[in-house]
């Protein structure tokens, strides 16, 4: 069922004289500018009972009265698939995501995907745009993601990402030994001839990215990685963009490397890890209802703590 919105406000004199739109936006800013406007388009929000325009200057004492319909967002089917659900409330979910978990549905990917997950977990988020999803990681990055359950909470959490207060910090494992950590400031856009890939380039979208060293190897560095943007693939085309691809990675990986003499195990462990060693491993947010700062982990998944002791075993055997 589609979930019923019904608001009222009397627009305050400090308010009026400006347009419609942005005096909503003000009022009930739990939900966006772009959705007010068409509920207003739609003569869903009216003044004194009245059907105006978005852009018609409103008074003080007027009433705004909401009285709308969330419509299901898309066609998609519910699907019971297992989720490692970390934190969850009437507002928000928390999850650590496996590799190989496609977020949302698209070309090759009709079903089988978080977002038919989340739908057979909480069916009125069919009501919520993307089901709740407001930030993805890539098929074969594990780790925390955040799903807002209502569209207020949805609301709030993209104005968070928007604004940066989101603290989203993942752990990797790449190609090379890193030094000292860093600032990466490369603005990030769509590969001109391969347009499933993204590049640094001139004109793309601001991307920066902060990483530290976590531990070093014979050939390689576990390390740390916080984003301030969130651009598609972020992590990955920066650290090949400075030379230090992550390990697995089929897009951006970059030359193969091994250490002299290393073991048979770690040569075949490398050679075969199915994935891009990435972790979303620390979220924190304030709670788009409460506004209390809230903050989870999720431990390292199996096979990259299984790399990081083969990668221990060979230092020790070589370096001592």
């Amino acid at each position: 069922m589609p979930e019923i919105i019904q608001h009222s406000a009397e627009i305050p004199s400090d308010l009026g004289g400006q347009r419609l739109d942005q005096v909503a936006a003000q009022l009930f800013d739990e939900y966006s500018r772009s959705r007010l406007t068409v509920w207003i388009k739609d003569g869903r929000l009216t003044v004194d009972g009245a059907v105006v325009r978005p852009r018609d200057i409103v008074h003080g004492g007027s009433v705004l009265v909401l009285n709308a319909e969330q419509e299901a967002q898309g066609e998609w089917i519910a699907q019971d698939i297992a989720l490692d659900i970390v934190y969850e409330d009437d507002q928000i979910l928390v999850l650590n995501k496996p590799a190989g978990l496609v977020v949302h549905p698209a070309v090759g990917h009709a079903d089988g995907t978080l977002l038919n997950a989340l739908l057979h977990h909480v069916p009125d988020l069919v009501n919520v745009p993307r089901a709740g999803i407001v930030h993805r990681l890539d098929k074969d990055t594990t780790g925390l993601m955040v799903v807002a359950k209502t569209l207020q909470a949805q609301t709030k959490l993209v104005d968070q990402l928007q604004k940066r207060s989101v603290s989203r910090i993942y752990e990797a494992i790449v190609i090379g030994v890193i030094t000292a950590g860093g600032k990466i400031n490369a603005p990030i856009g769509r590969h001109g001839q391969q347009r499933q890939r993204m590049a640094v380039m001139e004109g793309g979208k601001p991307a920066v990215s902060h990483y530290r060293v976590l531990e070093r190897f014979r050939l390689h560095t576990h390390t740390r990685v916080k984003l301030e943007t969130g651009r598609t693939h972020q992590i990955r085309v920066h650290m090949s963009h400075i030379n230090f691809p992550l390990v697995g990675d089929p897009a951006y990986g970059g030359r193969f490397r091994i250490p002299p003499a290393a073991s048979q195990t770690l040569v075949q462990s490398l050679k075969d890890f199915p994935r891009q060693a990435l972790h979303a491993r620390f979220l924190e947010l304030d709670h788009p209802t409460t506004g209390v700062r809230m903050k989870w982990q999720a431990p390292l998944p199996d096979d990259f703590v299984w790399l990081l002791t083969l990668l221990r075993q060979d230092r020790e055997a070589f370096i001592g």
